[in-house]
């Protein structure tokens, strides 16, 4: 296994597990609730779990790759705007940080292929 793909190995188990906690967790809810984001738990939670999918197409299929990284960054990046938004503690910043910058690496790599 190259880094490469041990990083969007780690990317794609990582969002299948937090999209799929939006379902069972109690937690995650309200999470949302706290941001005032209700409406989008739903959505977010099925384009982190399709995101993950996507990256493990990629691995075969490019351009599932850098749609997905690309994706996947995007929520990050806006995870991380309401995160700092809210006044977060830095801690709780530093998993959408940590991703945003795994999946924008992602994204590079995919584009360069």
């Amino acid at each position: 296994m190259t880094l490469s793909n041990g990083l969007i190995f780690l990317s794609s188990v990582s969002f299948f597990f937090y999209g799929m906690s939006y379902f069972f967790s109690p937690n995650m809810k309200s999470e949302f609730k706290r941001f005032h984001l209700e409406k989008f738990g739903l959505l977010t939670a099925t384009l982190e779990v399709c995101g993950s999918l996507g990256l493990v197409v990629g691995v075969w299929i490019p351009p599932f790759l850098v749609l997905s990284s690309a994706g996947l960054a995007c929520l990050m990046f806006f995870a991380l705007v309401f995160r700092i938004k809210h006044r977060d503690p830095f801690l709780s910043c530093l998993p959408a940080l940590f991703f945003l910058l795994l999946n924008t690496y992602l994204l590079r790599l995919s584009i360069s292929i």
